[in-house]
């Protein structure tokens, strides 16, 4: 797999891969990138393991096929997805909601990957880890009323899929 080139200047000290901030460094910054400030290290954390810890998967919706608003595929769009989704399915079991109340630590900012963030935990999977390589992940970028994007983590491969489909859930958070 790709792994995103090694950081210079202040994220010299840190390494894709290295736990930090809850959880594991996922990718860097670059120029260009929104979150991105000349001088400053910034990027996205991953959580260690799915949050589907059964390995069944999650739904991406709470059970209403409605359209959310949360159609952003960019980097920096995964939290306000997130936000969006939950807003409008409510509390429940499902993928936006269990990265929304997922807890590291004393981290508690955790969201749904938009499907570009997501990209970026595919490329740098291996070192990351604990990813299913054969399955299907979900981000919080919205289709239509009926479907949101995937990542495939065996392929370079990004489609859509039913919302009403269990596929694996991974949180992230800005760091």
């Amino acid at each position: 797999m790709f792994q995103s080139p090694q950081p210079t200047g202040p994220c010299v000290d840190k390494n894709i891969g290295e736990t930090f901030g809850g959880g594991k460094i996922a990718y860097f910054y670059q120029s260009g990138d929104p979150g991105y400030v000349a001088g400053e290290c910034h990027g996205i954390i991953a959580s260690t393991s799915d949050l589907d810890a059964d390995h069944s998967g999650m739904t991406w919706y709470n059970g209403s096929y409605t359209t959310t608003g949360a159609t952003a595929t960019a980097l920096g769009t995964g939290a306000a997805n997130t936000t969006t989704i939950v807003t409008n399915q409510g509390a429940g079991a499902y993928a936006a909601s269990a990265c929304l109340n997922y807890t590291s630590g004393t981290y508690d900012d955790w969201y749904l990957p938009s499907k570009d963030e997501l990209h970026k935990l595919f490329l740098n999977g291996v070192a990351i880890g604990n990813f299913y390589t054969d399955i299907f992940y979900w981000s919080s970028s919205e289709v239509s009323n009926g479907y949101g994007y995937y990542q495939n983590f065996n392929y370079d491969y990004a489609n859509q899929y039913n919302k009403n489909g269990h596929l694996h859930v991974r949180a992230i958070r800005y760091f």
